[in-house]
């Protein structure tokens, strides 16, 4: 019994560094890179927090999604709505700095990489 934990603790642990290496690739992708990486769709915008927030919500109404919540202060947003599959789109964002906006966006539970792609274009759109 006893081998049998040791074995699971060294594959868990052995799961756990080759994921993180991942996760830090596309993280660590650099500013104005888009990263998809385990569902979410990420990207550093250079406007500050207030001018990405607007902009998604207008992206929202653009691509006809249904926003039921949305919260913000003056270090982050997180934005909620449905698609008309009734999928749940959630796009948070987080203010890097006074001029740089980092945003992530999910589609569904498991992520879709061409909706993610297509909700950031027009959040990208409108801050132009």
């Amino acid at each position: 019994m006893q081998r049998k934990q040791i074995v699971l603790i060294v594959m868990l642990v052995g799961s756990t560094i080759s994921m993180s290496g991942c996760i830090v690739a596309a993280i660590g992708a650099g500013a104005g890179t888009i990263a998809y990486a385990k569902g979410d769709l990420e990207v550093v915008e250079s406007h500050n927090l207030d001018a990405v927030y607007e902009a998604t919500l207008k992206a929202m109404e653009e691509l006809e999604l249904n926003v039921t919540s949305k919260v913000k202060d003056s270090l982050s947003a997180e934005i909620n709505a449905r698609d008309a599959q009734d999928k749940k789109v959630k796009v948070k964002l987080s203010a890097v700095s006074d001029e740089t906006t980092k945003v992530s966006i999910r589609v569904g539970v498991f992520g879709s990489e061409a909706k993610s792609r297509l909700i950031y274009e027009k959040i990208n759109e409108n801050l132009k």
